[in-house]
């Protein structure tokens, strides 16, 4: 999984019936793109982020 700041992330609920959680990529802190990820939610929450199989980058298109 590769990520750059500025990019929002998607992470699905582990439970059916559980709400996904979005967030914006503040900043990456492994090389090459790689996790982890300082993420903030939409609720305001900052936390860092190892990333899932339940998790989607939501890239910037392409300029």
């Amino acid at each position: 999984m590769q990520a750059a700041a500025g990019e929002r992330i998607l992470i699905r609920s582990k439970t059916v019936g559980g709400s996904e959680r979005h967030g914006e990529i503040l900043e990456v802190r492994g090389a090459d793109g790689q996790p982890p990820y300082l993420v903030r939610f939409d609720d305001g929450h900052e936390s860092l982020v190892f990333p899932g199989a339940d998790s989607v980058i939501e890239h910037a298109p392409a300029r």
